[in-house]
């Protein structure tokens, strides 16, 4: 039985000691950290900046460490900001509904598995786009809405412990076409393409207790997990 109703951002506090367990429950969400950095390129300039909005314990700061972006990351809970500070990231205690930083002073805006957890899509969009410079670069993944994305993410990976006990509310799930629609409105064309866990990494995780080696690869499907990258209108 949950000892807190789904979704409750408590239960990061409680897990906190976990963000770089290798082999612990946010074992997953490290390979999507490094799929998510393989769609960001170079910095190209000194002084260009990347707010990683829901940043967590910091798993995204190792692969953008030599792409010459200032990290600023972005989350509303500090016990995982504490674990992401030694990583190299400039950390910043908010909402991502309210992100405190001013508009269009981001040059990459990073949404990395936080969206199917806001419960205001549209204005965490808008806050993602408003920090977001003309020309600007979104990046992200997150979980689709679907009975198999349910099915997958919420009863079998629950009991299978690819996903810890009521960290997800299926209720919060994001329809890709909601999602490109809501960034066109703020002037991102966004682009989706399915992935998914590979299956021998899959393997050597939950079977064989090995956690390296896992990554996260195309799907002809986006019916589960899905990536979406695109860019800020230059106008």
């Amino acid at each position: 039985m949950l000892s807190m109703q789904r979704n409750d951002p408590r239960q990061y506090d409680d897990l906190a000691g976990e963000w770089w367990r290798p082999g612990g429950p946010f074992e997953l969400l490290h390979w999507l950290a490094e799929a998510r950095a393989a769609l960001i390129p170079p910095a190209g300039a000194p002084g260009r900046i990347l707010v990683d909005a829901g940043c967590g314990g910091g798993l995204l700061a190792p692969h953008v460490r030599g792409k010459g972006y200032r990290h600023i990351g972005v989350d509303l809970r500090r016990t995982g900001l504490e674990r992401a500070v030694p990583r190299g990231m400039t950390a910043v205690n908010g909402d991502v509904t309210a992100l405190p930083l001013a508009g269009h002073s981001a040059d990459v805006v990073v949404a990395g598995e936080i969206l199917e957890h806001v419960t205001d899509l549209s204005g965490t969009v808008a806050e993602l786009c408003r920090v977001l410079r003309p020309g600007g670069l979104v990046v992200l993944d997150t979980v689709n809405d679907t009975r198999l994305s349910r099915l997958v993410t919420v009863t079998l990976g629950e009991r299978l412990g690819i996903a810890p006990a009521g960290l997800h509310d299926p209720a919060l799930f994001v329809p890709p076409r909601r999602l490109v629609t809501e960034f066109t409105r703020h002037g991102v064309d966004l682009e989706i393409r399915g992935v998914r866990p590979s299956l021998p990494g899959l393997f050597r995780w939950l079977v064989l207790g090995r956690p390296a080696g896992g990554r996260i690869v195309p799907s002809f499907s986006a019916a589960i997990l899905y990536q979406g990258i695109g860019r800020r209108h230059a106008g």
